[in-house]
């Protein structure tokens, strides 16, 4: 007994989005039935960190910045995030981990910060979702 609610403490493992390089673990479960699917139109809190840095480039909860809106499944936004988000539940927090071909690839994106080749980690958390 002792060995099973020990397990039921630890973090769960990143799980792999099938037939991507991106995992993610959920961090907070979805209050809803609803699910983001293909063409959705999605709301999201969004905080993304340079996994070689450990330095944030952007967050949708800074002083000034807007909830991310997106149509899902249809490359709007990097592949990693893209196939990443499909399936979450609304209210559900996710964290993905994005290695550089599946997000900014080989030239980065040096304007937010992101160096050739580098990994994201994004926290993302699921506000809205709407038949696209």
């Amino acid at each position: 007994f002792a060995k099973k609610m020990a397990d039921q403490n630890e973090p769960a493992e990143l799980s792999c989005i099938p037939g991507y390089k991106t995992t993610m673990k959920i961090i907070k479960e979805g209050t809803s039935t609803e699910k983001v699917e293909v063409r959705n139109n999605v709301t999201v809190h969004a905080t993304g960190v340079v996994v070689e840095t450990g330095k944030k480039f952007w967050s949708t909860k800074d002083p000034g910045q807007e909830p991310f809106q997106y149509q899902a499944g249809v490359g709007d936004v990097i592949t990693g995030w893209d196939q990443g988000c499909l399936g979450m539940a609304l209210g559900e927090e996710r964290l993905l981990v994005i290695p550089a071909e599946e997000g900014y690839g080989a030239k980065g994106f040096p304007a937010w910060g992101i160096p050739a080749g580098g990994t994201l980690e994004f926290t993302l958390e699921c506000l809205d979702i709407k038949e696209g």
